[in-house]
């Protein structure tokens, strides 16, 4: 992914190229917060790594599903291709609002009941088991589902500043894994409100001046 970063509105390529940098995007970027859920499944079920494996392709399958949905929202935005959504025009505006947007997702109920979820490894695992191959893998896309609902939020900062930028991922990532498996991490909700609140005002108002963001080319548009 080096080198492919164009800002906001990076084109997402082709389905089948978008699908495999995906996968493998929130791989890197979802499994180490997965990692407590993982364990507690591991001994739970007598330390099959085969069936672990399926609970961790359960939980890929979700966020598939989540990357296939917001891949469709940019095609379609694509083909509507307003004018308004030029950098040189709106551009920056739009951005900001993403990020805005993402602030106040942060203080949604479901955003609490999702990282809650994600929060509590051994209720979950518990108190939803499913035995067999088949519910590994069902067990795993409930368990990814809950993910997509806590850290929603979060990839909408990483679609807003460049999806394809290996620092916005890391950064991202890091924010992730803080928020879910840090003892204080439940308390970050309302700094990371405010934050990306501000950090779309910024955007917005002077987006030049952003650390680390990428200037898309003059009238390329943000999907």
């Amino acid at each position: 992914m080096r080198g492919m970063d164009a800002g906001p509105g990076t084109d997402l390529g082709a389905l089948g190229w978008f699908v495999g940098i995906w996968v493998t995007m929130t791989a890197a970027m979802m499994l180490p917060s997965a990692v407590p859920t993982a364990l507690v499944y591991a001994r739970t079920a007598g330390g099959r790594l085969e069936r672990t494996a399926l609970f961790l392709a359960g939980y890929l399958v979700a966020w598939t599903v989540y990357g296939l949905v917001a891949y469709g929202l940019f095609r379609a935005v694509r083909a509507a291709a307003p004018g308004f959504l030029a950098w040189d025009r709106g551009g920056p505006w739009i951005a900001g609002a993403a990020l805005a947007a993402a602030g106040a997702y942060e203080l949604t109920p479901l955003k609490g009941v999702c990282l809650r979820h994600c929060r509590s490894p051994l209720h979950f695992v518990l108190r939803g088991w499913r035995p067999g191959a088949a519910g590994a893998v069902r067990m795993g896309a409930v368990h990814g589902a809950y993910c997509v609902g806590c850290c929603s939020g979060l990839m909408l900062v990483l679609f807003a500043l460049g999806v394809m930028s290996l620092v916005w991922m890391a950064g991202v990532g890091a924010l992730i894994f803080a928020q879910k498996v840090l003892p204080a991490g439940e308390r970050l909700t309302r700094a990371f409100a405010v934050a990306f609140v501000a950090a779309g005002l910024w955007v917005a108002v002077a987006p030049a001046s952003v650390p680390g963001l990428t200037q898309p080319q003059r009238g390329m548009m943000v999907r």
